[in-house]
């Protein structure tokens, strides 16, 4: 990448930096891309696995011996570890700090509660008392993303917007509550431009296997090829404002670039229920989803979120951001890919590398 960056100077000191958490996930493989291409050196925080989990960077790393081309640097360190995260940030010294990484799976935060306030909530107070004290010591100025979500909204009826009151149906949503206050008030007590995107769903290629987009239409290009027959879903009847996740970061990027620091909604404004998604995808492929589907009263939730619909008016206005996939082509960019996965795995089936026989 050349030495050039967005702000019209031609050296790498000048380069932005950026630490993202959450840098391996569907959200921050996208936002890396983004501030690559903006120009910005991007440091992310990854916690320690016996497996690899960085599938989503692969594309885009790049050895650190390799210093020149190296402007992505992953370091370990964990949200429920508030030592680490200040001296990371102490050492990258960053510019901008986006917060994207939590426990995000709705349904097993009903399992795992507090694991999931430990990281999602308290989580995000570590990180934002790390900033504040990181700031206050070198008196360096640091902007901070902070993820919400639209599950905050829970019970509440749509469409809605920032002035929404929150109604959280889950540990996670309820979890993202809290982050989102206290980083309301890490800016209003210590003057810290600090931002809230309340995004709504946003899906991709990218998204997690057991989220229920991906799990249809990984699901779907398995059942194309023949390696798999049925596919278990919960309620068909919850509604969701869905949109890509590569138009988002560009949503949250945009926040951090503003005089002031406001929390946003982000959303496309239309809402489609799981049954209209398995419409669209199946029909893309010529099958009938209901001759696929069986419902498992596993998957439906202790306290169910029936419809969320987002007002993204202010994010329009203020920030200039508006959507650019749609939901048809979205579904059909995610089977798409998934198609090409199944085939691929088909393959090693046929020659015994792997066993169809673990899905129904």
């Amino acid at each position: 990448m050349a030495s050039e960056n967005n702000n019209g100077s031609g050296s790498d000191s000048a380069r932005k930096i950026a630490l993202v958490t959450g840098i391996t996930g569907q959200d921050g493989s996208y936002l890396t891309e983004l501030l690559l291409s903006k120009g910005y050196e991007v440091h992310g925080l990854i916690r320690r696995s016996s497996n690899f989990n960085t599938q989503r960077l692969n594309h885009i790393y790049v050895d650190p011996h390799n210093a020149d081309k190296a402007l992505m640097k992953l370091h370990y360190a964990d949200l429920t570890d508030a030592s680490s995260l200040r001296r990371w940030l102490d050492v990258i010294k960053p510019d901008e700090v986006y917060n994207l990484a939590a426990q995000s799976h709705v349904a097993v935060s009903f399992e795992i509660p507090d694991y999931t306030a430990d990281v999602v909530a308290t989580g995000a107070l570590r990180l934002l008392e790390a900033v504040r004290s990181h700031t206050a010591d070198t008196g360096r100025a640091v902007k901070y993303y902070q993820a919400g979500s639209s599950e905050m909204f829970g019970a509440t009826p749509p469409p809605q917007c920032e002035t929404t009151p929150f109604h959280p149906r889950s540990p996670y949503a309820a979890s993202k509550v809290a982050a989102h206050w206290y980083t309301v008030n890490y800016r209003e007590a210590y003057g810290l431009f600090a931002c809230n995107g309340i995004l709504f769903n946003h899906e991709s290629p990218r998204r997690g296997e057991n989220f229920v987009t991906r799990k249809i239409t990984r699901a779907l290009g398995r059942i194309k090829v023949g390696l798999q027959r049925k596919l278990f879903l919960g309620n068909l009847q919850a509604s969701r404002d869905w949109g890509f996740a590569g138009d988002y970061v560009e949503a949250m990027w945009m926040m951090l670039q503003q005089e002031e620091a406001d929390d946003y909604v982000v959303a496309t404004e239309e809402s489609h229920t799981v049954e209209e998604f398995l419409e669209v995808s199946f029909g893309y492929l010529g099958l009938n989803w209901k001759d696929h589907v069986e419902i498992d009263k596993r998957y439906f939730r202790p306290a169910e979120v029936d419809n969320l619909k987002g007002d993204a008016s202010k994010a329009k206005e203020v920030l200039g951001w508006k959507p650019k996939v749609g939901f048809e082509k979205l579904v059909k960019m995610m089977v798409d890919e998934d198609l090409e996965l199944a085939k691929r795995e088909k393959v090693l089936v046929d020659a015994g590398y792997m066993d169809a026989q673990q899905q129904p």
